[in-house]
């Protein structure tokens, strides 16, 4: 990780950003004291992903022979834990 103090963080903003968009983290320093971090964005949520995983538990439901999900009765289980 790179430590940069915050007047050439100023001037080397563009650099730093590459340096980021790249993986990198870059700690950004006052007087030789972490104040900041430059960290890359994670990134949005993979709806494929979620829909992946959301049919794996399905499947998984039907090979235990669950049954059909009943929101009714979670609602009420979620709802006695708050009382």
């Amino acid at each position: 990780m790179e430590e940069i103090g915050a007047f050439d963080a100023k001037n080397k903003l563009s650099a730093l950003l590459d340096k980021v968009e790249g993986g990198e983290e870059v700690t950004i320093t006052r007087r030789g004291r972490p104040i900041a971090k430059l960290v890359p964005v994670s990134p949005r949520h993979d709806v494929e992903k979620a829909r992946g995983a959301m049919q794996r538990i399905r499947t998984l439901g039907q090979q235990m022979k669950l049954g059909p999900f009943d929101w009714d009765e979670w609602k009420k289980y979620r709802d006695e834990g708050r009382r």
